[in-house]
């Protein structure tokens, strides 16, 4: 716990198991659905949010469907279903690039062990990016429709998905929370490991041991110049 004066609280939460997490397979952008282990996780993250005793004015979600589940069934289990819910595609995940869709073993066959995991844990270094014509780009997702061409990855490192993010952070995110909103952010694991990253002024290295399990509320007590004052994990 920090000697610095908490003045706002921020929830993160890291969206349920999703169907993909069966098989192992890398998700990114890809619009996969929660598993009933995913509903359950989020049902729990709720209910553990309310016995707590927070409450919230707005969550804000990605455009994937499985922070869009993760968000009803939390606020189900909390009793406030009409809390308002703002969608953005700057909290997707991290665009995993030519291993989006493959799992780990089809992964290391390709690329090798020691490249692949460099990729996935380290900050810097993008995945293959996808060729322009690859079913699997964003531009052929409808989802994506209204990003102008110079938003959509073909690929993203851990640093790129964090510079998409942090606009959003310092545009909307942290305004509201000094308006006195109180914000539940429900996102992914290589996003929210950005914003991690960011709050708590880790370095590249320090990242790379940094988990954020699905379903596990991470409640940061701010202070006025948005620095960490505390931090706890409900579960």
């Amino acid at each position: 716990m920090s000697n610095i004066d908490a003045a706002y609280t921020l929830v993160l939460l890291r969206h349920g198991h999703s169907e993909w997490n069966l098989t192992d397979r890398f998700t990114g952008w890809t619009d996969i659905p929660l598993t009933e282990v995913g509903l359950s996780e989020a049902t729990e993250a709720g209910r553990q949010l309310a016995a707590a005793g927070h409450g919230f004015d707005e969550v804000h979600i990605s455009v994937l469907q499985r922070t869009r589940q993760t968000a009803e069934k939390v606020l189900e289990a909390m009793g406030t279903p009409g809390v308002p819910v703002f969608s953005t595609w700057r909290l997707n995940e991290r665009h995993y690039g030519a291993l989006q869709g493959l799992n780990k073993k089809e992964i290391f066959a390709t690329w090798g062990e020691q490249e692949s995991r460099r990729w996935w844990r380290g900050y810097s270094d993008p995945p293959p990016p996808l060729d322009i014509n690859d079913p699997r780009h964003p531009r052929f997702n409808s989802l994506f429709a209204e990003l102008a061409d110079d938003e959509l990855p073909a690929s993203e490192s851990l640093s790129d998905c964090q510079r998409r993010m942090l606009p959003y952070w310092n545009e909307v995110l942290a305004p509201r929370l000094r308006a006195g909103r109180k914000l539940l952010v429900i996102s992914h694991g290589n996003t929210l490991r950005g914003l991690v990253m960011h709050l708590e002024k880790l370095s590249a290295e320090e990242m790379e041991d940094v988990e954020i399990p699905s379903g596990v509320p991470l409640v940061y007590q701010l202070s006025n110049e948005m620095k960490v004052a505390g931090k706890t994990w409900l579960q």
